[in-house]
């Protein structure tokens, strides 16, 4: 099959012809319909963070082509969705309802002993997050998808994989936003529009948007910002301090960069919540006055994935998409094929559109 294989940092992402396994034991087998590109699988592409030569690609949806003799969930016409969250179902922490945080992610992979789920010329390929999505086909354990509805389409419906759990479960799981409560968001990319959505959903009385790019600060205003910030012409915590003098509830940083998230503690007011959502590298720090965070009870919490227990969540932001109360539409900015997957990222590159997902193979 037609696969991207990533040979070497910041080589890019390269179209080759690849192997992928029978399903067995708990696989299932997908023909891949969409394939949106995240930021994360470029920041594995260019920093050495995951085995090389790999297959990424982690927003996924498609059909259902073959399943393993102990699948028991799902068969073979159903419509589904990967997640990145790699969950056994059984640890303590996924009996809890905490799938994201599971102790052993392994057991939804093949044993060391067992071939490769994904190989070329006989020597196995990383399958980055277990799903490898920039492929015809993927081969995945099924307790890392879920089912959709018919009627959901493929391209929005792989965004529920990651950049809807992760912007809306952000808001919704991790910080539990509440009605009435303002909310502050930096970055208006595709995770954090879905932010937005999480805190319209909410019923957030004020949700502040920043941003550097004055067409994603447009987007935001379509998906429910009650305010925006163009923090080059003015400066953030000022600007956010007339909104909210008091500080604001909550405030999540999407773009990953110290100074930012440094303005977000900044923002906080008695008893918020700082939420660490996007990373630009994986070296990037934050420095926190223990005294101001004591005085002012304010927490900082990292957020893996929106805090998401997939197989109850996604369904759900599905059935609220086909009820017209969730905005996925207008994240779909471009389509392409397979193998424009490097021009689809030099694209996301200037803020001008949202996301990029790859419809056809």
């Amino acid at each position: 099959m037609k696969a991207l294989v990533v040979n070497a940092l910041g080589r890019g992402f390269e179209l080759e012809d690849i192997d992928i396994a029978a399903p067995m034991g708990r696989e299932v087998l997908i023909d891949v319909q969409a394939s949106g590109l995240c930021h994360t699988d470029l920041l594995f592409a260019t920093n050495d963070i995951v085995p090389m030569p790999a297959v990424l690609g982690h927003e996924v949806s498609g059909i259902v082509a073959g399943v393993g003799a102990d699948v028991t969930q799902f068969r073979v016409g159903d419509h589904v969705v990967g997640s990145l969250a790699q969950s056994c179902g059984w640890c303590a922490r996924c009996q809890t309802g905490h799938s994201f945080q599971c102790q052993h992610p392994e057991a939804t992979l093949r044993r060391p002993t067992d071939a490769p789920r994904l190989s070329r010329h006989g020597v196995g390929l990383f399958q980055g997050m277990g799903l490898g999505g920039f492929a015809e086909r993927a081969l995945v354990h099924e307790n890392q998808l879920a089912l959709l509805p018919n009627d959901m389409p493929f391209a929005q419906a792989a965004l529920l994989g990651c950049g809807v759990v992760t912007g809306a479960g952000a808001v919704l799981n991790t910080a539990d936003v509440h009605a009435g409560d303002s909310v502050v968001i930096f970055g208006a990319g595709g995770v954090g529009l879905n932010a937005i959505s999480g805190a319209r959903v909410a019923g957030a009385s004020r949700i502040v948007v920043i941003d550097i790019q004055p067409n994603r600060l447009q987007a935001a205003e379509r998906f429910g910002a009650t305010d925006v910030i163009d923090s080059t012409k003015a400066e953030p915590v000022e600007a956010v301090r007339a909104l909210l003098p008091k500080g604001a509830d909550h405030v999540f940083d999407f773009v990953g960069l110290k100074a930012v998230a440094e303005q977000g503690l900044a923002l906080l007011g008695v008893g918020g919540g700082l939420y660490l959502v996007g990373v630009s590298k994986p070296e990037v720090g934050l420095d926190v006055n223990i005294f101001d965070a004591i005085g002012g009870q304010k927490s900082v919490h990292g957020v893996n994935f929106g805090s998401t227990n997939f197989k109850r969540d996604i369904p759900m932001y599905a059935e609220l998409y086909l009820q017209g109360r969730l905005n996925l539409d207008d994240l779909v900015s471009k389509r392409i094929a397979l193998r424009d997957v490097n021009d689809g990222y030099a694209a996301l590159r200037d803020g001008s559109i949202n996301r990029v997902v790859v419809t056809s193979f």
